[in-house]
């Protein structure tokens, strides 16, 4: 054999060797998505299961509050139902915002707040979302870095030949509103 069919041959050896090699890293980043995503899946669920709980909870106290109660049951409802990442986004941000409104009106019932069974509720709300945030975070550290070999040369060759699509990062409102600015006044403050 002349040494340029060597050469040819080592270089195909080579080119196949790391096609399969990326093949193989692109199925086992899908995998550890999948799994980071049932992460995500499990809480989002302990949080749906924690809500009838909340709910029969403040039912008592809060009597002339029935859209508030009917806003976080639809609210839930449609989080349960949600398909893809960006309905469950979506309907997860809604179920943020319906049971923000929940505690907000909880706030003008004194007897409600000082009731041990709701602090343990929003204690266990509280620890949920949490969890959600930590396994949110996971999920889109596995998603950034498979995104970026998609994109990256020649790793997106390879994406493109055996059909490896972006995925979605999956994201949440702020919880606690940490990222809006705080209005400061201080024309009351004497010198």
């Amino acid at each position: 054999m002349s040494t340029a069919l060597i050469i040819i041959l080592a270089f195909v050896v080579l080119v196949v060797g790391y096609g399969i090699f990326k093949y193989n890293s692109f199925v086992s980043q899908k995998a550890q998505i999948d799994e980071a995503w049932a992460d995500i899946d499990v809480q989002l669920k302990r949080r749906h299961d924690l809500i009838p709980n909340l709910m029969e909870a403040v039912k008592g106290y809060m009597e002339h509050e029935k859209q508030t109660f009917q806003q976080v049951t639809e609210a839930r409802t449609e989080a349960m139902q949600a398909g893809s990442i960006e309905e469950q986004q979506e309907a997860e941000n809604m179920l943020s915002g319906a049971l923000k409104s929940l505690f907000a009106v909880a706030e003008d019932y004194p007897d409600l707040k000082a009731s041990q069974n709701f602090q343990d509720f929003q204690q266990e709300l509280a620890d949920t979302e949490n969890k959600i945030q930590a396994a949110r975070r996971f999920y889109n550290a596995n998603v950034r870095d498979y995104n970026t070999d998609v994109d990256q040369f020649p790793e997106g060759i390879i994406a493109d030949m055996f059909g490896f699509q972006k995925w979605e990062y999956f994201e949440l409102e702020e919880e606690s509103g940490a990222r809006e600015n705080v209005d400061v006044d201080f024309s009351d403050v004497n010198n």
